[in-house]
């Protein structure tokens, strides 16, 4: 499929990305774009997750193991056991 359409660069060099761009793409509003120049083509993407982020965030939010940390706590008992020793 290929989908040619034209916008234009304005005083500060920003460039709107028409509707049915944004749309195809799922590009909302605070989503991060890489631009790539090669031979005079500019490319621009979603700038895609680490492994680690999309792994983190395919579990749901209300099934994620809730676990409560007290580093101090730890860091008090590793103190204490590499004293005693």
């Amino acid at each position: 499929m290929v989908l040619r359409l034209k916008s234009v660069v304005g005083v500060k060099g920003q460039v709107v990305i028409p509707k049915e761009i944004r749309d195809l793409l799922n590009l909302k509003p605070g989503v991060e774009v890489v631009f790539e120049v090669k031979e005079g083509v500019v490319e621009m993407k979603a700038a895609s997750r680490s492994s680690l982020e999309e792994f983190l965030n395919s579990v749901p939010r209300e099934r994620r193991l809730k676990l409560h940390v007290d580093l101090k706590k730890l860091i008090l008992k590793e103190v204490e056991e590499e004293w005693s020793t």
